[in-house]
């Protein structure tokens, strides 16, 4: 008998549980993964994810072939692929890691359903988290909707089990599955999935990154010997490389939250970095018991928000083209990079959504098709916090100022003069406001599209609407 091992977003041979056990029955194994954009709902991989999952498949591929194995490819709903495949190889189990994003789990349950209707095994494991997210509710038995209370509760109850190590070798079938000329589109070329961008855009992607599992460990490695020691003031300074750059790595799970944890600690030098696990483990929580929130705000209130939709203004803070410094070297990076500093994101997240009245749905969205580690959840969290109508979140009237922000995050102004290099002349002490006039700076730049002060008082008033709407709306009619 065989056992087949459905790969998703758990790209790696170590610490995978449902491999482990595929191994551990001694059966021929047979890893597959399957790339159906109609099984991720409405939000399939954007570009910049599907460059990354593209080389993170070659990757997995070779790391088999060194154990013997190899990893079959199809493309197809996966409840059809893996229904016929099971058939056709004789399989009596089939094993896979479980995801919590509102499609991926509907996607789960239906595969279960067809497999189990043809007596086939099915066993599911966690491999992305260090705690199932249902298992986390606060003493009312309800979810937690505050960070601090919930990362508490984890830092004081949390006991991770070990990570597995990879296995060396893999039993491989007599005969692999050969490519089918059906819909299901089993066996096929890596090629015949079409993830690679048609325009060579990605230059700048392929340069600063290594996708895989070898990529993910080297990249740990790294921030362990040269990072986590200064990680609580180097994290928020966009000019350093002082961020673990592990999170698209995490997305695919070609590391894993365990691996991290144990290699860590819970306690030590690295407190400030596991507590960046934990805000990823509260953005899974909530999109778990929370799923509408990946398009509509959690506090019902801001679903009345006086938007200010400007199709001109979007497109110029897309392209960087905003005229603030700091908010455009934040969008510039991220279209070379697939990446920004975290740090940065808040600016420029705070800059769309309050500055330019622009909703957060725009931003979450445009985030999702650049960034390499585009994640429903924790796009969705941070999205929400910065637009002040999620868990936790930061009060609207929170206003970053990029200018300030810039001037103390990025003072010597060496991370906007490295994306932003038509102000580069400009002097440290107005290159994060090159249009604010004063006797030293005669010969102001540009003005930018929107003034951070000037529409930051605008967005107050939005607000003050919004409040004004949703308690008008409140009011019980009279009869």
């Amino acid at each position: 008998m065989t056992s087949i091992v459905w790969f998703r977003q758990d790209l790696r041979l170590a610490d995978n549980p449902a491999l482990h056990a595929a191994v551990k029955r001694g059966e021929p194994v047979i890893p597959v993964y399957v790339w159906s954009a109609e099984d991720e709902g409405d939000w399939p991989p954007g570009a910049a994810s599907r460059w990354w999952l593209h080389q993170s498949l070659q990757s997995l591929d070779e790391s088999l072939r060194k154990r013997g194995s190899r990893l079959l490819l199809a493309a197809g709903r996966a409840k059809d692929v893996l229904s016929a495949l099971a058939e056709k190889v004789g399989a009596n189990a089939v094993y896979w890691n479980r995801r919590y994003e509102p499609a991926a789990r509907q996607c789960s349950a239906e595969v279960e359903q067809a497999l189990s209707a043809s007596k086939i095994e099915t066993a599911t494991f966690n491999s992305a988290l260090l705690i199932e997210p249902g298992d986390v509710l606060n003493l009312s038995g309800k979810p937690y909707r505050v960070y601090t209370p919930y990362r508490r509760r984890l830092l004081r109850e949390l006991a991770p089990a070990p990570a597995f190590k990879a296995p060396a070798r893999i039993r491989a079938p007599t005969a692999w599955p050969k490519s089918s000329g059906s819909q299901l589109s089993i066996g096929v070329s890596l090629e015949a999935l079409d993830l690679m961008p048609k325009i060579y855009w990605y230059a700048g992607i392929a340069k600063r990154w290594q996708p895989g599992e070898v990529g993910a460990h080297a990249r740990l490695k790294r921030f362990l010997k040269h990072g986590v020691a200064d990680y609580r003031q180097a994290r928020d300074r966009p000019a350093t490389d002082g961020t673990s750059g592990l999170s698209p790595h995490l997305h695919f799970g070609e590391i894993g939250p365990r691996e991290i944890w144990h290699i860590l600690g819970p306690k030590g030098r690295a407190t400030t970095f596991l507590h960046e696990l934990m805000w990823r483990e509260f953005a899974y929580h909530l999109l778990f018991h929370f799923p509408q929130t990946t398009t509509q705000p959690l506090r019902p209130e801001f679903a009345s928000f006086p938007w200010k939709k400007n199709i001109r203004q979007l497109r110029a803070w897309q392209r960087g083209r905003t005229g603030v410094p700091m908010v455009d070297a934040g969008m510039r990076e991220l279209w070379s990079t697939g990446v920004m500093h975290n740090r940065v994101r808040m600016i420029v997240g705070s800059y769309l959504v309050k500055n330019l009245l622009q909703p957060w749905q725009q931003g979450s969205e445009w985030f999702w098709d650049t960034l390499v580690d585009a994640d429903l959840a924790n796009n969705t969290l941070n999205w929400q916090w910065i637009a002040g109508c999620g868990a936790d979140a930061a009060p609207y009237f929170r206003i970053f100022n990029p200018v300030t922000q810039g001037e103390r995050f990025d003072p010597e102004g060496s991370y906007v003069r490295q994306w932003v290099p038509e102000i580069a002349a400009f002097p440290n002490a107005f290159v994060h406001g090159p249009w604010i006039p004063s006797r030293r700076n005669p010969t102001p730049g540009p003005a930018p599209i929107v003034d951070p002060g000037e529409s930051r008082e605008a967005a107050l008033d939005a607000y003050v609407e919004m409040r004004r709407r949703a308690k008008s709306s409140a009011k019980p009619a009279v009869p």
